[in-house]
Protein backbone atom coordinates (compact mmCIF):
# COMPACT_ATOMS: atom_id res chain seq x y z
CA UNK A 1 0.00 0.00 0.00
CA UNK A 2 1.26 3.24 -0.96
CA UNK A 3 2.29 5.78 1.90
CA UNK A 4 1.54 8.68 -0.33
CA UNK A 5 -2.19 8.59 -1.89
CA UNK A 6 -5.17 10.20 -2.64
CA UNK A 7 -8.19 8.70 -1.45
CA UNK A 8 -12.00 9.87 -2.92
CA UNK A 9 -15.20 8.90 -0.45
CA UNK A 10 -18.50 9.48 -1.99
CA UNK A 11 -21.75 9.64 -0.71
CA UNK A 12 -23.85 8.98 -3.49
CA UNK A 13 -27.60 10.34 -3.65
CA UNK A 14 -29.99 11.40 -6.23
CA UNK A 15 -30.89 14.95 -5.01
CA UNK A 16 -27.84 16.16 -2.83
CA UNK A 17 -24.16 14.30 -3.27
CA UNK A 18 -21.47 14.58 -1.02
CA UNK A 19 -17.85 13.94 -2.15
CA UNK A 20 -14.61 14.02 0.35
CA UNK A 21 -11.17 13.79 -0.63
CA UNK A 22 -8.03 12.56 1.91
CA UNK A 23 -4.73 12.79 1.32
CA UNK A 24 -2.52 9.65 3.16
CA UNK A 25 1.05 11.26 3.08
CA UNK A 26 3.32 8.76 5.60
CA UNK A 27 0.00 6.65 6.87
CA UNK A 28 -1.45 10.28 7.90
CA UNK A 29 -4.62 11.55 6.23
CA UNK A 30 -5.18 15.07 5.49
CA UNK A 31 -8.40 17.08 4.41
CA UNK A 32 -8.23 18.07 0.92
CA UNK A 33 -11.42 19.19 -0.12
CA UNK A 34 -15.27 18.31 0.52
CA UNK A 35 -18.61 19.40 -0.60
CA UNK A 36 -21.98 18.40 -2.27
CA UNK A 37 -23.06 18.03 -5.61
CA UNK A 38 -26.94 19.36 -5.62
CA UNK A 39 -29.21 17.91 -7.87
CA UNK A 40 -32.87 18.81 -7.13
CA UNK A 41 -32.99 21.42 -9.98
CA UNK A 42 -33.02 18.56 -12.14
CA UNK A 43 -36.48 17.27 -12.67
CA UNK A 44 -35.54 14.20 -14.88
CA UNK A 45 -33.63 11.16 -13.34
CA UNK A 46 -31.53 10.48 -16.16
CA UNK A 47 -29.85 14.30 -16.68
CA UNK A 48 -29.35 13.84 -12.80
CA UNK A 49 -27.62 10.45 -13.59
CA UNK A 50 -25.69 12.35 -16.14
CA UNK A 51 -24.82 15.31 -13.81
CA UNK A 52 -23.48 13.01 -11.34
CA UNK A 53 -21.68 11.11 -14.16
CA UNK A 54 -20.09 14.44 -14.96
CA UNK A 55 -19.29 16.07 -11.88
CA UNK A 56 -17.62 12.90 -10.77
CA UNK A 57 -15.16 12.72 -13.70
CA UNK A 58 -14.58 16.71 -13.06
CA UNK A 59 -13.47 16.09 -9.67
CA UNK A 60 -11.41 12.97 -10.53
CA UNK A 61 -9.33 15.54 -13.32
CA UNK A 62 -9.20 17.78 -10.98
CA UNK A 63 -7.63 16.03 -7.06
CA UNK A 64 -6.34 12.39 -9.61
CA UNK A 65 -7.48 10.12 -6.57
CA UNK A 66 -6.05 7.38 -6.28
CA UNK A 67 -8.98 5.33 -4.77
CA UNK A 68 -12.35 5.76 -4.52
CA UNK A 69 -14.66 4.68 -1.60
CA UNK A 70 -18.03 4.78 -2.12
CA UNK A 71 -21.01 4.39 1.09
CA UNK A 72 -23.52 1.31 -0.58
CA UNK A 73 -27.18 1.98 -0.60
CA UNK A 74 -29.14 0.34 2.07
CA UNK A 75 -32.47 -1.02 2.35
CA UNK A 76 -35.19 1.15 3.40
CA UNK A 77 -38.90 0.56 2.98
CA UNK A 78 -39.13 2.89 -0.46
CA UNK A 79 -37.94 0.31 -2.98
CA UNK A 80 -38.65 3.35 -5.56
CA UNK A 81 -35.66 5.47 -3.65
CA UNK A 82 -33.45 2.55 -3.30
CA UNK A 83 -33.45 1.85 -6.99
CA UNK A 84 -32.55 5.46 -7.89
CA UNK A 85 -29.61 5.79 -5.27
CA UNK A 86 -28.31 2.70 -6.79
CA UNK A 87 -28.28 4.29 -9.98
CA UNK A 88 -26.62 7.17 -8.62
CA UNK A 89 -23.97 4.70 -7.01
CA UNK A 90 -23.49 2.97 -10.18
CA UNK A 91 -22.95 6.21 -12.32
CA UNK A 92 -20.56 7.24 -9.66
CA UNK A 93 -18.31 3.70 -9.90
CA UNK A 94 -18.81 4.24 -14.08
CA UNK A 95 -17.12 7.55 -13.64
CA UNK A 96 -14.24 5.64 -11.78
CA UNK A 97 -14.11 2.99 -13.59
CA UNK A 98 -13.31 4.69 -16.66
CA UNK A 99 -10.82 6.32 -14.92
CA UNK A 100 -9.09 3.33 -13.98
CA UNK A 101 -9.80 4.30 -10.31
CA UNK A 102 -10.26 0.74 -8.25
CA UNK A 103 -13.13 1.44 -6.02
CA UNK A 104 -14.35 -0.39 -2.58
CA UNK A 105 -17.66 0.08 -1.42
CA UNK A 106 -18.42 0.48 2.55
CA UNK A 107 -22.14 0.04 4.42
CA UNK A 108 -23.44 2.78 6.03
CA UNK A 109 -22.70 0.86 9.58
CA UNK A 110 -19.17 -0.20 8.52
CA UNK A 111 -18.51 3.70 8.18
CA UNK A 112 -20.18 4.62 11.22
CA UNK A 113 -18.17 1.81 13.34
CA UNK A 114 -14.72 2.66 11.55
CA UNK A 115 -15.21 6.54 12.32
CA UNK A 116 -16.86 7.10 16.09
CA UNK A 117 -16.99 3.16 17.45
CA UNK A 118 -20.26 2.73 16.57
CA UNK A 119 -22.46 1.73 13.74
CA UNK A 120 -25.36 2.89 15.02
CA UNK A 121 -24.04 6.69 15.36
CA UNK A 122 -25.52 9.72 13.99
CA UNK A 123 -24.41 11.48 10.92
CA UNK A 124 -23.68 14.32 13.75
CA UNK A 125 -21.78 12.12 15.21
CA UNK A 126 -19.50 11.10 12.82
CA UNK A 127 -19.22 14.64 11.57
CA UNK A 128 -17.98 15.36 14.85
CA UNK A 129 -15.32 12.93 15.13
CA UNK A 130 -14.37 13.83 11.65
CA UNK A 131 -13.73 17.37 12.20
CA UNK A 132 -11.95 15.95 15.05
CA UNK A 133 -9.52 13.38 13.06
CA UNK A 134 -8.89 15.92 10.07
CA UNK A 135 -8.92 19.15 12.28
CA UNK A 136 -11.48 21.34 10.45
CA UNK A 137 -14.36 22.90 11.02
CA UNK A 138 -17.67 21.99 9.08
CA UNK A 139 -18.62 24.57 6.45
CA UNK A 140 -21.13 22.44 4.74
CA UNK A 141 -24.80 22.86 5.51
CA UNK A 142 -25.02 19.31 4.33
CA UNK A 143 -23.86 16.01 6.12
CA UNK A 144 -23.39 14.56 2.64
CA UNK A 145 -20.24 16.04 2.72
CA UNK A 146 -18.92 15.01 5.97
CA UNK A 147 -20.28 10.96 5.26
CA UNK A 148 -17.94 10.98 2.24
CA UNK A 149 -15.32 12.12 4.26
CA UNK A 150 -16.23 9.56 6.70
CA UNK A 151 -16.52 6.75 3.47
CA UNK A 152 -12.95 7.56 2.57
CA UNK A 153 -11.55 7.58 6.28
CA UNK A 154 -12.96 4.16 6.38
CA UNK A 155 -11.26 3.37 3.30
CA UNK A 156 -7.90 4.54 5.02
CA UNK A 157 -8.44 2.79 8.79
CA UNK A 158 -9.54 -0.83 6.94
CA UNK A 159 -6.46 -0.16 4.33
CA UNK A 160 -4.11 1.00 7.29
CA UNK A 161 -5.12 -2.66 9.65
CA UNK A 162 -4.49 -4.88 6.95
CA UNK A 163 -1.79 -3.33 5.48
CA UNK A 164 0.01 -3.30 9.57
CA UNK A 165 0.29 -7.03 8.90
CA UNK A 166 -1.28 -7.66 12.31
CA UNK A 167 -3.80 -9.45 13.27
CA UNK A 168 -7.30 -7.72 13.58
CA UNK A 169 -10.14 -8.70 15.86
CA UNK A 170 -13.30 -9.14 15.83
CA UNK A 171 -14.52 -7.59 19.15
CA UNK A 172 -12.66 -6.43 22.04
CA UNK A 173 -13.40 -9.87 23.75
CA UNK A 174 -10.73 -11.56 21.36
CA UNK A 175 -8.38 -8.64 21.62
CA UNK A 176 -8.32 -9.16 25.22
CA UNK A 177 -8.41 -12.94 24.94
CA UNK A 178 -4.75 -12.75 22.83
CA UNK A 179 -3.59 -9.81 25.00
CA UNK A 180 -4.47 -10.36 28.29
CA UNK A 181 -1.56 -7.65 29.81
CA UNK A 182 -3.74 -4.68 27.79
CA UNK A 183 -6.71 -4.88 30.06
CA UNK A 184 -7.32 -2.08 32.67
Amino acid sequence: MATDRIILGIDPGTIIMGYGLVHIKNSKPELISSGVIKLEKLDDHALRLQKIFERTIGIIEEYHPDELAIEAPFFGKNVQSMLKLGRAQGVAIAAALSKKIPITEYSPKKIKMAITGNGNASKEQVSAMLQQLLNFKNKNEHLDATDALGAAMCHFFQNKITASGKKSYTGWKAFLTDNPKREG
